[in-house]
């Protein structure tokens, strides 16, 4: 369509009309993908409320109406004016809109307000290579305790930690794993919602960050997890050793010392003591010790006996040949020198005839 605008002078030309301007567009705004959060996490990370759970509602300039209530073990809240209404299972968003229904039935256009004030503690199952296995209720906040894995009276490691319970909290709140645990397979099985739902498997590889390859996420726990630790088949010396001086190993392990020491039997060392640290604990070797055929006896994971002969150099690098890291379970064998072994032969050897030698003796100093 066009129009005519008259000049100065009289005159005039033809001039089209504005072409109208198209609609404007929405900027969208992508969110990050779910592999840039996490791979398995992204579809499961909203809040699911179950027993215990203390939230407060209130209706939006409606008085009466407004309540701190907590969950109840069968799963419902009970609410003024409405009554119990199942909650188990849902998001914050999700029982929200259950009340708004609910409310709506008596109300015009009801607005809910509905917050989480207090969490339940989460409860959760470790299985697996642990210290102890078993089912935990883990709060927010609060301290975990690294015990000795063996006998004895060792003190025990206490670590604080803050904010909501992760994967680590449970690791260390059942004792840290054993000599045999795989960080590289840890699985947490997780219900998708309330009781009887489906349950969803996920995989963390933690042994990246010991070995400084890239980061790895520390999921939060919510109700309900199962987290299994598996048994571990090949790793190095170099990984066992860096589990063991990392936060989820436990504090001491129980190795047991025999032969010529000072001081033998069952000591509690720390999980990443070597060779030498185990038999300078024990008092070091005595004159009779043979410190070139030192033998370490250590069970594999496949039920037999492994058994290796170490010539002892206590200023051997950690984790050389001639000083190893121990492990949960080992046995130092520390055996007698080619002369003790004589002696104590010869010793052995007359011990019989030792009584008739005496007598002789004594016959002789009194003259008959």
């Amino acid at each position: 369509m066009s129009s005519l605008m008259v000049l100065p002078g009289g005159s005039a030309v033809a001039q089209s009309a504005p072409k109208p301007l198209a609609p404007s567009r929405p900027v969208e705004r992508k969110l990050p993908a779910a592999s840039a959060i996490d791979p398995g996490l992204a579809a499961n990370l909203r809040y699911r409320l179950g027993p215990g759970d203390k939230l407060k509602m209130a209706v939006f300039r409606m008085e009466g109406y407004e309540t701190v209530a907590e969950v109840l073990s069968d799963g419902t809240l009970n609410l003024p004016r409405l009554g119990s209404v199942p909650v188990w299972g849902l998001s914050l968003d999700e029982a929200r809109r259950r009340i708004t229904a609910g409310y709506a039935t008596i109300l015009r256009r009801p607005i809910v307000y509905l917050d989480l004030v207090e969490a339940r503690p989460v409860r959760v199952a470790v299985s697996g290579e642990v210290q102890r296995p078993g089912l935990y209720s883990i709060g927010k906040g609060g301290s975990n305790q690294l015990s000795s894995s063996g006998p004895g009276g060792s003190p025990s490691t206490m670590i604080q930690t803050s904010g909501a319970p992760t994967l680590l909290d449970a690791i260390q709140r059942a004792g840290g794993l054993t000599a045999y645990g795989d960080l590289r397979r840890l699985t947490v099985q997780r219900p998708s919602g309330g009781p009887g739902s489906p349950m969803r498997t996920y995989q963390f590889d933690f042994l990246k960050v010991l070995s400084g390859s890239g980061p790895v996420t520390n999921p939060l726990l919510y109700d309900g997890d199962t987290i299994t630790i598996p048994r571990a088949e090949n790793l190095s010396e170099t990984e066992l050793l860096a589990i063991a001086s990392s936060t989820f190993a436990p504090d001491t392990i129980a190795v047991n010392v025999v032969g010529e020491v000072l001081k033998p039997g069952t000591l509690n060392v720390k999980a990443n003591s070597p060779l030498s640290g185990a038999l300078l604990t024990a008092g070091g070797l005595t004159r009779r010790a043979n410190d070139q055929t030192v033998r370490l006896l250590r069970l594999t994971p496949s039920g037999t006996i492994k058994q290796a002969t170490i010539r002892f150099n206590p200023a051997a690098p950690l984790g050389s040949v001639q000083n190893p890291p121990l492990q949960q379970g080992d046995v130092i064998v520390v055996d007698r020198h080619g002369w003790a072994k004589t002696t104590d032969g010869l010793s052995d050897a007359l011990a019989p005839i030792g009584p008739v030698i005496n007598a002789g003796s004594l016959f002789r100093l009194l003259g008959l």
